[in-house]
């Protein structure tokens, strides 16, 4: 198809409009048929999480980074949060979501797992994958983030591979993926 360019009366050489399919258009009510999917924003409180705050935001920081369609923003005090995070004495247990806006979910941050020697980013990451919509994979190697306390207390990767950023991915990639319901089992993350 040839590229055809329009300039649109009354303005700039600089507001052309392309019209070949999947070309940006410097006009905003041109309809892009390959525009960019949504991003789920998720909120969390940690607010009941004392001592982990550090561990939290190297969590999110890792996921935020590691997927594009969904984004987790610390909630404001008092608002609304999809994911409420709080301490606990014992092992670190979370709901099994995908967890979606306006419904929630709970993580807990166990100290018992840090007593026995586990790293607490890898903790808070792994617990929030479990938000995402990820199951744990016992037993399985330090390079599965989901892998949890199978990978033993030496590992401190708190990077999801490339297997489960896909699945993530595709738990938010779509408005039928964004209806389906939150598992809801709690999976408590015990060697």
């Amino acid at each position: 198809m040839p590229l055809t360019i329009w300039i649109k009366a009354g303005t700039s050489a600089t507001a052309l409009v392309l019209a070949t399919a999947g070309v940006a258009s410097a006009d905003p009510a041109v309809e892009q048929p390959h525009a960019k999917a949504a991003v789920v924003t998720l909120r969390y409180d940690d607010s009941r999480a004392a001592g982990w705050e550090a561990a939290i935001a190297a969590g999110v920081a890792s996921w935020n980074a590691n997927v594009s369609n969904v984004r987790l923003v610390e909630a404001a005090p008092g608002g609304p949060a999809e994911i409420v995070i709080v301490a606990t004495t014992g092992w670190p247990q979370a709901t099994l979501g995908p967890v979606r806006p306006g419904r929630q979910v709970r993580v807990e941050l166990g100290s018992q797992a840090v007593s026995d020697g586990y790293n607490k980013t890898r903790i808070a990451a792994h617990e929030l994958g479990h938000s995402l919509g990820l199951p744990d994979t016992k037993p399985g190697p330090c390079s599965q983030l989901m892998s949890g306390s199978s990978a033993g207390t030496a590992c401190t990767n708190a990077v999801p591979n490339a297997t489960e950023r896909s699945r993530v991915q595709s738990n938010y990639a779509s408005a039928v993926a964004a209806s389906a319901l939150v598992d809801g089992r709690t999976l408590v993350d015990a060697p």
